[in-house]
Order: structure tokens, then sequence, then C-alpha cells
């Protein structure tokens, strides 16, 4: 087999429940020949950003958009990208995908780049690291899981639990501006804080900002039952991660007030993630403190998307 020197080390996620896609594309960017982008890519492609939940808190939320905007949200963070995609109602494409996404993907592996795909391990994210023609397998990392590997059948590839193809691979950096990649990083951020996802499906009830009262109002309600609730963690844990690549990007780009205005917010979900983890939420003054953390992100990300737009409007 042929295989790449991966792992998930170095990839920021102080609440283990940074989203599997974008972490997994921060570690093939990490493993490229342009590892300087790799904490930019989360921002630069617009996931810092995005906020999407719904009435039961399912934690599947979170990874339901049209996933071909992969491609496009990535190259905005200045890469050049493959992408195969084969979906629900298309099982007459499966086998011509399936092996359009092998070739593609054994030339990444090829050019020493991991490739991002849907299903490895369990229902989430991961990479294909490397791959064996005789035994006709790839190997595969999972973020989840404690960076769990395993093998995947080529015949198995976009046919697992859940039998959706999606690949996405790094083919290139594009000779985009840094300032350009700012100025669209920053659209791309006001239509996720706004809630515009025009691919967002009807499951998919709450979007952008609006995410923030929806979950503050489950610790404020008397009834604490989705406070005390699993996935009530996984959201928070998931958005708080994201939120940190937004103040280091910012940072990185000397926005100044964007970078001051995306630590408070980071830090905010990152204590409300460890009081939900780690105190005992059935009790109401847990739950109020809570609360109030998460009204301080929003307050502050309600300030940072009337800079972005103010900035969109200028430019």
């Amino acid at each position: 087999m042929k295989k790449l020197n991966v792992t998930f080390d170095g990839i920021h996620d102080d609440t283990g429940f940074l989203h599997s896609f974008a972490k997994s594309l921060a570690c093939a960017v990490q493993h490229s020949p342009w590892p300087e982008a790799t904490e930019d890519i989360i921002a630069t492609s617009g996931f810092a950003f995005r906020m999407w939940a719904r009435e039961d808190l399912c934690s599947s939320a979170t990874s339901i958009w049209d996933w071909g905007n992969k491609k496009p949200w990535v190259e905005s963070g200045g890469f050049a990208c493959g992408y195969v995609g084969r979906y629900w109602g298309q099982k007459k494409l499966e086998k011509e995908k399936r092996l359009e996404a092998i070739e593609m993907t054994k030339q990444s592996i090829d050019r020493g780049i991991p490739a991002v795909c849907w299903n490895v391990g369990i229902p989430e994210w991961g990479l294909l690291i490397g791959y064996d023609d005789k035994a006709k397998t790839f190997a595969a990392l999972s973020p989840c899981q404690g960076q769990k590997e395993c093998e995947i059948p080529y015949k198995k590839l976009g046919n697992g639990e859940l039998p959706i193809l999606s690949v996405l691979t790094l083919s290139g950096k594009s000779e985009k501006p840094r300032e350009d990649i700012l100025r669209d990083t920053m659209r791309l951020a006001v239509t996720h804080l706004e809630g515009n996802d025009r691919d967002a499906p009807g499951c998919i009830q709450i979007q952008g900002l609006a995410v923030y009262p929806a979950l503050t109002g489950r610790f404020e309600a008397d009834d604490p039952e989705f406070a005390l609730c699993w996935n009530m963690g996984y959201l928070l844990g998931t958005y708080g991660a994201l939120k940190y690549y937004a103040w280091k990007y910012f940072e990185k780009m000397g926005q100044v007030e964007l970078a001051s205005l995306y630590q408070v917010v980071y830090e905010a979900w990152i204590e409300a993630f460890r009081l939900k983890t780690n105190e005992d939420v059935g009790k109401s003054e847990v739950r109020r403190e809570i609360a109030v953390h998460l009204r301080e992100a929003w307050e502050k990300e309600q300030r940072a998307l009337a800079l972005l737009v103010k900035e969109n409007e200028n430019d």
C-alpha cells in the first residue's frame, strides 16, 4: 500500500467537537505543500461562520448543506480543488462517480496530499491517506474516536452506512491575492451569519445568528431537557471550536477590531461548553451562567456582523 504519514496532531480543537469536515480539510492543508494556510482555510472557506440548527437540536444539522458547495468555498480560500459527489436519487451514477473518485483520490495521494472524504469509520468526514491497487482498498483516517485508522474497499467508497459519495482533493494553490481572499471571506461570513444560505434544505429551521437565541433559550427555560442532552454539548463544542479560526484569521490579517470581537466570542463559547460538560447542568444557576456566556458571544458576534456588512458596502 502507498500510504502517507498523516495525523491530526496540530489541528486546534480544544473541545474535541471541531466539525469533522473542517478538521479534515485543515489536516489535508497541513499535509500539503501549503501548510501555512492550515488555520486560514477554516475561516476562508466560510466554515468558521456557519451556524445551522434544528428545533430538536439534532447534531446532523451541522452537516446538512449542498455538499457540492465545498469546492467553490475552498476555492474562495485560494485553492484549486477536485471534487466528486453522488447523492440521494442518483443510483444510476454510482459506478461512474465511484471510479472517478477513486482515480482522483489516488492522484492526490500520489501528490502527497490526503483526500477529504465522507463516511470514514462512522458517518463523519475523514481522510483517505493511502491506497493499494492489488487489495483494492484505501487507508483512511477519522478525526473522531481517537483518530482511528481503517480501510475502505474501493467498492465501498460512497456505499457506507449513509450511501452518499463526496470526495474533495486539493490540487493546487491559486494566485488569488490575500486581500481578495479576505474580501471574499467577509462576504461569505455575512451570508452565513445572516442565515442566507440558499442551499439550506427544509429540515434546517434555524440559520446564522438566529442559532444563539435558539440555544440560549434552552438554558433559560424551566424545563432543562434540551440543556442536559448530549446534542447540546455537541453543538456548543462544534460552534465554539469553529469561532477560534475566525479569531485567528482576522488577527493574522490585521483586522484588529474583528479579531478582538471574535476572541471574546470564542472564549465565551468555550466557557459555555466547559460548564455544560463539567458542571451539573441540572442546576438552574449553572444553566443561567451558560446563557450569560452565550448572550455575550451573541452580542459580540452581532457587532462583528455589523462591521463585516460595513466592510462589504465600502468595497
